[in-house]
């Protein structure tokens, strides 16, 4: 089991509005491969809701943007599927167990 899964490279993620931009994922880069489970730990604000936002395509409209970087999963870049698309994926190819079950927008 080698195939690699998800490859994140150099992720970038802000949140922009009128009065501020917040960086809140810098850089970041990791793969998994099949058969491989990764738990993203931190203190709170260090961005792990939001990459796992960025890679189900679940980051707030308007306010929320991939400035750089590269989400691959299964060969394909995430970054340019429609939300169609994301919507066949998320649930049953990659989920995510959010902080706030009330909050989560399937």
């Amino acid at each position: 089991m080698n195939e690699t899964m998800l490859n994140i490279k150099d992720l970038v993620i802000h949140y922009e509005t009128d009065e501020e931009v917040v960086e809140a994922v810098n850089n970041i880069s990791f793969e998994i491969k099949k058969g491989e489970v990764l738990g993203l730990v931190g203190e709170t604000g260090a961005g792990k809701t939001t990459t796992a936002l960025g890679i189900l395509g679940l980051l707030p409209e308007k306010v929320g943007h991939v400035i750089q970087g590269s989400i691959e999963f299964e060969g394909e870049n995430l970054l340019e599927k429609s939300e169609r698309e994301m919507r066949k994926i998320r649930g049953k190819k990659i989920s995510m167990i959010f902080q706030d079950p009330m909050t989560c927008r399937w």
